[in-house]
């Protein structure tokens, strides 16, 4: 009986040579890539801030309903108060939401600075 080997087939991503893009190379290049630098933290950090002030808006208005309609702790449905089933059902998709939104913006920009400094 003969020994095989079995490997997992070699997707693109191993066989084709990584670009070199690392920021601090970039930065330390040129005063360009410093810029570009600066370009995508800010980037991201204004992603950061829009996205956790949005999901804040949505807690306080949250929170906000709660305490103005007190009447939602009493009400019961299945035996499950109210103003947790909103809370599962209807907060809980949204810090999902938040994420993949965020995922896939700050992805864009990663990829977009990735485009401005293959160009330079």
């Amino acid at each position: 009986m003969t020994r095989v080997r079995v490997t997992a087939p070699q997707s693109i991503a191993r066989v084709a040579p990584k670009r070199p893009y690392h920021s601090r190379e970039a930065a330390e290049d040129s005063d360009v890539g410093q810029v570009f630098v600066r370009s995508l933290i800010r980037s991201q950090l204004r992603l950061a801030v829009v996205v956790a002030s949005g999901f804040l808006l949505v807690l306080a208005a949250y929170g906000s309903m709660v305490a103005l309609v007190p009447q939602l702790a009493q009400m019961r449905i299945l035996g499950i108060p109210v103003n947790w089933i909103i809370l599962g059902v209807a907060l809980y998709p949204v810090i999902g939401l938040s994420a993949w939104l965020y995922n896939r913006s700050a992805a864009r920009n990663e990829a977009r600075y990735r485009d401005l400094v293959e160009e330079k």
